[in-house]
């Protein structure tokens, strides 16, 4: 029984290190990522959509899901002009007024008008009739604070992408997960500590380069 005790109180230790190496991982990388100039972002956003608009993962999305940028995010403005001019749908998450730490993709359109929510990002009304479930999506645009070369994401800690996404875990391919970031997000493998409910990526483009992650083992 106390080398039991003893094992819960070592995991527990060396799960709170792990939390507070994150957030500490977290605070740098968000400092970092607004330390981007305008004139980068704007540069950023072309490179990425230029880079985004090339993979097959893009040319054949019927229904993709993308975010209104925040905090310094690579903001997705083109690829959602660009896709729906390319006759795309297009899907903002947003928060779930009943269940916490839950999100819901709406369809929206040029001109749908955008609030914002309790973090301060925009999204759409919750309308139920132009929303999808997170599995019938072919394509996702993901914001991150934080990326390394094997997929791993270190987002705002909410856990809100983990959760819509988790069944992925089941070892389907569908959506397909493409995390936008700026290359100075990037940080050396394992330096991101993984939680076992965390969601890999499955690409990763950035101003500078194009990342396919390699299957996880």
């Amino acid at each position: 029984m106390r080398f039991c005790t003893h094992l819960t109180v070592t995991t527990i230790e060396r799960n709170n290190r792990r939390h507070l190496h994150n957030r500490q991982l977290r605070r740098s990388l968000r400092l970092r990522r607004n330390q981007v100039s305008h004139f980068q972002q704007q540069t950023a956003a072309s490179h990425i959509c230029q880079r985004v608009a090339r993979l097959p993962a893009w040319q054949g999305a019927r229904r993709i899901a993308l975010y209104c940028a925040s905090d310094g995010e690579v903001n997705p403005h083109l690829l959602m002009s660009m896709a729906w001019q390319q006759g795309k749908q297009v899907y903002l998450p947003v928060l779930h007024p009943f269940k916490s730490g839950r999100m819901v993709f709406v369809r929206v359109k040029p001109g749908t008008s955008l609030q914002r929510n309790r973090w301060g990002i925009d999204e759409p009304r919750l309308c139920l009739r132009n929303s999808i479930p997170a599995a019938h999506l072919d394509l996702v645009l993901v914001p991150l604070v934080g990326f390394d070369g094997e997929g791993r994401r270190l987002g705002m800690g909410k856990g809100f992408y983990d959760r819509a996404f988790a069944f992925r875990q089941s070892g389907t391919k569908r959506p397909i997960l493409v995390g936008l970031g700026h290359d100075c997000q990037e940080v050396p493998a394992g330096e991101i500590f993984e939680a076992a409910w965390d969601v890999r990526l499955d690409k990763l483009v950035t101003p500078e380069r194009y990342l396919q992650v390699p299957p996880a083992h």
